[in-house]
Protein backbone atom coordinates (compact mmCIF):
# COMPACT_ATOMS: atom_id res chain seq x y z
CA UNK A 1 0.00 0.00 0.00
CA UNK A 2 1.34 3.62 -1.17
CA UNK A 3 0.37 6.27 1.74
CA UNK A 4 1.64 9.66 1.44
CA UNK A 5 0.88 13.37 3.20
CA UNK A 6 0.41 16.48 2.07
CA UNK A 7 1.95 19.91 2.70
CA UNK A 8 0.61 22.77 1.04
CA UNK A 9 -0.95 25.86 1.99
CA UNK A 10 -4.65 26.46 1.71
CA UNK A 11 -5.81 29.73 1.57
CA UNK A 12 -9.71 31.52 2.20
CA UNK A 13 -10.39 31.10 -2.02
CA UNK A 14 -12.45 27.73 -1.77
CA UNK A 15 -12.73 27.74 -5.64
CA UNK A 16 -8.90 28.03 -5.60
CA UNK A 17 -8.32 25.44 -2.94
CA UNK A 18 -10.35 23.01 -4.53
CA UNK A 19 -8.84 22.81 -8.05
CA UNK A 20 -5.46 22.65 -5.94
CA UNK A 21 -6.57 19.62 -4.17
CA UNK A 22 -7.91 17.68 -7.62
CA UNK A 23 -4.08 18.39 -8.84
CA UNK A 24 -2.64 16.58 -6.03
CA UNK A 25 -5.03 14.14 -6.01
CA UNK A 26 -4.53 13.72 -9.69
CA UNK A 27 -0.94 13.76 -9.43
CA UNK A 28 -0.87 11.28 -6.53
CA UNK A 29 -3.78 8.57 -8.20
CA UNK A 30 -1.07 8.78 -11.00
CA UNK A 31 2.41 7.97 -8.57
CA UNK A 32 -0.19 4.56 -7.50
CA UNK A 33 -1.55 6.53 -4.15
CA UNK A 34 -3.76 4.41 -1.63
CA UNK A 35 -4.55 6.85 1.00
CA UNK A 36 -3.74 10.23 0.45
CA UNK A 37 -3.87 12.69 3.90
CA UNK A 38 -4.68 16.62 3.48
CA UNK A 39 -4.00 19.11 6.18
CA UNK A 40 -6.60 20.54 8.32
CA UNK A 41 -8.70 23.18 7.05
CA UNK A 42 -8.05 22.29 3.21
CA UNK A 43 -11.27 23.72 2.07
CA UNK A 44 -11.10 27.59 2.73
CA UNK A 45 -7.78 28.09 5.35
CA UNK A 46 -7.42 27.61 8.74
CA UNK A 47 -7.70 31.12 11.46
CA UNK A 48 -5.32 33.63 11.03
CA UNK A 49 -4.59 34.23 14.51
CA UNK A 50 -5.55 32.07 17.62
CA UNK A 51 -8.32 34.26 19.14
CA UNK A 52 -9.64 36.53 17.01
CA UNK A 53 -10.35 36.77 13.15
CA UNK A 54 -8.17 39.01 12.33
CA UNK A 55 -7.53 40.30 8.85
CA UNK A 56 -8.13 36.74 7.43
CA UNK A 57 -11.31 37.02 8.64
CA UNK A 58 -12.74 33.13 9.48
CA UNK A 59 -13.06 30.22 7.26
CA UNK A 60 -15.66 29.92 4.87
CA UNK A 61 -18.24 27.02 6.35
CA UNK A 62 -19.49 24.33 4.19
CA UNK A 63 -22.85 21.81 4.87
CA UNK A 64 -21.56 17.98 5.22
CA UNK A 65 -22.46 17.42 2.11
CA UNK A 66 -21.15 20.54 0.42
CA UNK A 67 -20.80 19.61 -3.25
CA UNK A 68 -17.02 20.52 -3.35
CA UNK A 69 -16.95 17.28 -1.19
CA UNK A 70 -18.61 15.46 -3.95
CA UNK A 71 -16.31 16.43 -6.26
CA UNK A 72 -13.41 15.49 -4.13
CA UNK A 73 -14.87 12.13 -4.04
CA UNK A 74 -15.33 12.15 -7.89
CA UNK A 75 -11.64 13.17 -7.99
CA UNK A 76 -10.48 10.25 -5.77
CA UNK A 77 -11.48 7.31 -7.43
CA UNK A 78 -10.03 4.32 -5.67
CA UNK A 79 -8.03 6.67 -3.69
CA UNK A 80 -8.85 6.82 0.24
CA UNK A 81 -8.61 11.09 0.40
CA UNK A 82 -8.95 13.06 3.79
CA UNK A 83 -9.31 16.31 3.73
CA UNK A 84 -9.88 18.64 6.72
CA UNK A 85 -13.30 21.86 5.79
CA UNK A 86 -15.45 24.39 8.41
CA UNK A 87 -18.32 22.58 8.80
CA UNK A 88 -21.60 24.31 9.50
CA UNK A 89 -24.19 21.96 11.50
CA UNK A 90 -27.13 22.64 13.50
CA UNK A 91 -26.33 25.98 13.72
CA UNK A 92 -22.65 25.74 15.19
CA UNK A 93 -19.46 24.96 13.29
CA UNK A 94 -16.83 22.46 13.49
CA UNK A 95 -13.13 22.14 12.59
CA UNK A 96 -14.01 18.77 10.81
CA UNK A 97 -12.33 16.13 8.85
CA UNK A 98 -13.66 13.88 6.01
CA UNK A 99 -12.72 10.66 4.60
CA UNK A 100 -14.01 10.10 0.96
CA UNK A 101 -13.77 7.46 -1.74
CA UNK A 102 -14.84 7.08 -5.28
CA UNK A 103 -18.22 5.95 -3.83
CA UNK A 104 -18.28 9.48 -1.49
CA UNK A 105 -17.89 9.29 2.62
CA UNK A 106 -16.27 6.55 4.58
CA UNK A 107 -15.92 8.52 7.71
CA UNK A 108 -16.01 12.08 9.21
CA UNK A 109 -14.18 13.48 12.20
CA UNK A 110 -15.16 16.94 14.08
CA UNK A 111 -11.95 18.00 16.37
CA UNK A 112 -12.21 17.46 19.88
CA UNK A 113 -9.53 19.38 21.72
CA UNK A 114 -9.32 22.82 21.13
CA UNK A 115 -6.68 25.49 22.28
CA UNK A 116 -8.57 28.29 23.82
CA UNK A 117 -8.05 30.65 20.58
CA UNK A 118 -10.61 28.23 18.19
CA UNK A 119 -13.48 28.64 20.86
CA UNK A 120 -14.96 31.75 18.99
CA UNK A 121 -14.68 29.79 15.69
CA UNK A 122 -15.73 26.56 16.60
CA UNK A 123 -17.69 24.06 18.68
CA UNK A 124 -16.03 20.94 19.95
CA UNK A 125 -16.32 17.58 19.03
CA UNK A 126 -16.94 14.71 21.30
CA UNK A 127 -16.02 11.39 20.47
CA UNK A 128 -13.46 9.46 18.85
CA UNK A 129 -14.02 6.50 16.32
CA UNK A 130 -12.11 4.36 13.37
CA UNK A 131 -14.19 3.43 10.25
CA UNK A 132 -14.16 1.34 7.78
CA UNK A 133 -12.35 1.43 4.12
CA UNK A 134 -11.27 -0.32 1.66
CA UNK A 135 -8.15 0.41 2.83
CA UNK A 136 -8.90 -1.45 5.85
CA UNK A 137 -9.86 0.48 9.59
CA UNK A 138 -8.82 4.36 10.00
CA UNK A 139 -9.57 6.38 12.41
CA UNK A 140 -8.63 10.48 11.89
CA UNK A 141 -7.81 13.29 14.16
CA UNK A 142 -7.55 16.87 13.88
CA UNK A 143 -3.84 19.23 15.10
CA UNK A 144 -4.22 19.43 18.97
CA UNK A 145 -6.26 16.53 19.15
CA UNK A 146 -2.95 13.93 18.52
CA UNK A 147 -1.45 16.10 21.77
CA UNK A 148 -3.90 13.97 24.19
CA UNK A 149 -2.91 10.21 24.34
CA UNK A 150 -6.44 9.05 24.53
CA UNK A 151 -7.33 10.18 21.43
CA UNK A 152 -5.11 7.97 19.66
CA UNK A 153 -5.58 5.07 22.03
CA UNK A 154 -9.32 5.47 21.54
CA UNK A 155 -8.92 4.95 17.62
CA UNK A 156 -6.55 1.76 18.38
CA UNK A 157 -8.40 0.36 20.53
CA UNK A 158 -11.49 0.52 18.20
CA UNK A 159 -9.20 -1.37 15.44
CA UNK A 160 -7.60 1.44 13.75
CA UNK A 161 -4.29 0.29 12.19
CA UNK A 162 -4.10 3.28 10.55
CA UNK A 163 -4.41 7.17 11.50
CA UNK A 164 -4.63 10.44 9.84
CA UNK A 165 -3.57 13.32 11.23
CA UNK A 166 -4.49 16.56 9.74
CA UNK A 167 -3.35 19.48 10.78
CA UNK A 168 -2.62 23.54 10.82
CA UNK A 169 0.12 23.67 13.14
CA UNK A 170 1.56 26.88 13.74
CA UNK A 171 5.40 27.64 14.61
CA UNK A 172 5.36 29.17 18.47
CA UNK A 173 3.41 33.00 18.73
CA UNK A 174 5.07 33.49 21.87
CA UNK A 175 8.91 32.65 21.23
CA UNK A 176 9.72 32.41 17.72
CA UNK A 177 12.68 30.96 16.63
CA UNK A 178 14.44 32.46 13.73
CA UNK A 179 14.58 29.12 11.80
CA UNK A 180 10.73 26.62 12.09
CA UNK A 181 13.63 23.98 12.60
CA UNK A 182 14.58 25.60 15.69
CA UNK A 183 11.05 26.24 16.78
CA UNK A 184 9.62 24.29 20.04
CA UNK A 185 6.23 23.90 18.13
CA UNK A 186 8.00 21.87 15.46
CA UNK A 187 9.97 20.02 18.34
CA UNK A 188 6.93 18.61 19.59
CA UNK A 189 4.85 18.11 16.22
CA UNK A 190 7.30 15.52 15.58
CA UNK A 191 7.37 14.40 18.77
CA UNK A 192 3.65 13.58 18.87
CA UNK A 193 3.77 12.14 15.86
CA UNK A 194 6.46 9.73 16.66
CA UNK A 195 5.37 8.75 20.23
CA UNK A 196 1.46 8.82 18.78
CA UNK A 197 2.60 6.00 16.08
CA UNK A 198 5.01 3.68 18.38
CA UNK A 199 2.76 3.66 21.58
CA UNK A 200 -0.57 2.39 19.47
CA UNK A 201 2.03 -0.01 17.19
CA UNK A 202 -0.25 2.20 14.65
CA UNK A 203 0.93 3.52 11.21
CA UNK A 204 0.60 6.98 11.27
CA UNK A 205 0.31 9.77 7.91
CA UNK A 206 0.71 12.94 9.62
CA UNK A 207 -0.22 16.37 6.86
CA UNK A 208 0.41 19.72 8.10
CA UNK A 209 -0.12 23.23 6.14
CA UNK A 210 2.58 25.77 5.16
CA UNK A 211 2.93 29.11 4.50
CA UNK A 212 1.56 31.43 6.37
CA UNK A 213 -2.24 32.92 7.38
CA UNK A 214 -2.51 35.98 9.22
CA UNK A 215 0.40 35.83 11.94
CA UNK A 216 0.71 32.49 11.60
CA UNK A 217 3.37 30.43 10.56
CA UNK A 218 2.84 26.94 9.50
CA UNK A 219 5.45 24.32 9.89
CA UNK A 220 4.65 21.86 7.14
CA UNK A 221 6.69 18.47 8.48
CA UNK A 222 4.22 16.37 6.96
CA UNK A 223 4.95 12.68 7.23
CA UNK A 224 4.55 8.72 7.29
CA UNK A 225 5.86 7.19 10.72
CA UNK A 226 5.98 3.48 11.16
CA UNK A 227 4.58 1.41 14.13
CA UNK A 228 7.61 1.67 16.07
CA UNK A 229 7.66 5.33 16.08
CA UNK A 230 10.60 4.92 12.86
CA UNK A 231 9.47 8.39 9.91
CA UNK A 232 9.35 6.23 6.89
CA UNK A 233 8.71 9.97 4.77
CA UNK A 234 8.77 13.29 5.61
CA UNK A 235 8.57 16.93 3.80
CA UNK A 236 10.12 18.81 6.01
CA UNK A 237 9.23 22.42 6.11
CA UNK A 238 8.18 22.88 2.38
CA UNK A 239 5.37 21.87 0.28
CA UNK A 240 5.29 18.58 -1.13
CA UNK A 241 4.09 15.07 -0.35
CA UNK A 242 5.37 12.49 2.03
CA UNK A 243 5.20 9.14 0.74
CA UNK A 244 5.85 5.41 2.00
CA UNK A 245 4.68 2.40 0.23
CA UNK A 246 4.41 -0.48 3.09
CA UNK A 247 1.90 -3.73 3.94
CA UNK A 248 0.18 -1.85 6.74
CA UNK A 249 -1.24 -5.17 8.28
CA UNK A 250 2.26 -6.97 8.04
CA UNK A 251 4.12 -3.80 9.67
CA UNK A 252 1.39 -3.64 12.82
CA UNK A 253 1.83 -7.61 13.43
CA UNK A 254 5.06 -7.15 13.55
CA UNK A 255 5.39 -4.39 15.75
CA UNK A 256 2.91 -6.44 18.28
CA UNK A 257 4.80 -10.16 17.37
CA UNK A 258 6.45 -9.70 21.52
CA UNK A 259 5.06 -6.26 22.98
CA UNK A 260 1.64 -5.91 22.26
CA UNK A 261 0.65 -2.67 23.91
CA UNK A 262 -2.97 -2.84 23.33
CA UNK A 263 -3.38 -6.18 24.96
CA UNK A 264 -0.92 -5.39 27.38
CA UNK A 265 -2.36 -2.93 29.16
CA UNK A 266 -3.78 -2.60 32.83
CA UNK A 267 -6.91 -0.44 32.77
CA UNK A 268 -7.65 -1.64 36.24
CA UNK A 269 -4.64 0.04 37.59
CA UNK A 270 -5.17 3.48 35.76
CA UNK A 271 -8.01 4.85 37.83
Amino acid sequence: MRVAAVAAHFGRDVAACLTRVEAIVADARSRGVDLLVFPDATLGGYLGDLGRAGDTGLPPALDGDAPELARIAAAAGETVVCVGYREAADGRFFNSAVCLGGDGVLGRHRKVHQPVGELPAYAAGDRFAAFDTPLGRIGMLIDYDKTFPESARTLAADGAQLVACLSAWPASLTNRAPRLVQDRQSRLFDLYDCARAAENQVVWVSANQTGAMGRLRFLGQSKVVGPGGDVLARTWAKAGLALAELDVAAEVSRARLVLDHLRERRPGAYA
